[in-house]
């Protein structure tokens, strides 16, 4: 497997690129190969197999451990568009464990969450803000913001294996029922880059959702996922798009 020596793109780069591609064609079920083996496959030296590899670490796509061969994650978790969902339930339906790092938790103010609840800029809010882990590996930041009347009674709880949603319900407290998102690509700023554990500049996307119950906004929340783990799905057939399914 030859890389292009003549090419303005570090050889680094170039290995990282084709092992990505292999991962994501589902190449190395029986076992990521060692080092070794990689510098033999490409011909290139151990700078170049370890610099590609840290970020495919990095990633969360590969697992290591001292004494034995390297394990495959999965590349990304798939989300399908269309309904109001959890991402706790969807990164724990595809086999993985997922926890959050708690960051702030509490009674608080935010004019902009707020101004999309319909709120005075002053309201009272409930505000959660966590970074999301699917089996250890960071997959996301999350921030949501309700009505302090509606979840301010989520104070105190252990937001470290659970989902909001599951604990309004655990409270006596509807979910949302309906809602909107608007998603957008971005790109990290170094210190979010740091918490999510990817190499700066790195591209995200932002996904801002106003959850509504009985038509009535009671959430807002804006989460910014690693675009390497996590992809968006849509359905479609003969009579059109057919989103959710």
């Amino acid at each position: 497997m030859a890389l292009d020596r003549t090419s303005g793109q570090p050889l680094w780069a170039q290995l990282h690129t084709d092992l990505l591609r292999r991962l994501e064609a589902g190449e190395f079920t029986a076992g990521f190969p060692a080092e070794g083996e990689l510098r033999e496959q490409y011909g290139v030296s151990r700078h170049t197999v370890r610099e590609a590899l840290r970020r495919i670490r990095a990633a969360g796509l590969v697992r290591s451990g001292r004494g034995r061969r390297s394990e495959v994650l999965a590349t990304t978790i798939e989300q399908p568009l269309g309904s109001l969902y959890s991402m706790f339930a969807e990164v724990e339906a595809q086999g993985l464990t997922q926890t959050s790092t708690v960051l702030t938790c509490g009674i608080t103010t935010h004019p902009q969450a707020a101004a999309s609840l319909g709120l005075a800029v002053d309201a009272e809010l409930f505000g959660l803000e966590r970074l999301r882990l699917a089996d250890g590996v960071p997959l996301a930041h999350d921030c949501v913001w309700m009505p302090a009347r509606v979840a301010g009674l989520l104070v105190g709880t252990d937001f470290s294996r659970t989902a909001l949603y599951q604990e309004l319900e655990r409270h006596g407290v509807p979910r949302p029922d309906g809602g909107r998102e608007r998603i957008t690509a971005t790109v990290l700023d170094p210190d979010l880059a740091q918490q999510l554990q990817v190499p700066s500049p790195a591209a995200a996307l932002l996904i801002e959702r106003t959850g509504t119950l009985a038509g009535e906004p009671v959430e807002w929340r804006r989460t910014t996922v690693r675009a390497d783990r996590y992809a968006l799905t849509m359905s479609f057939g003969p009579d059109g798009y057919q989103v959710g399914r």
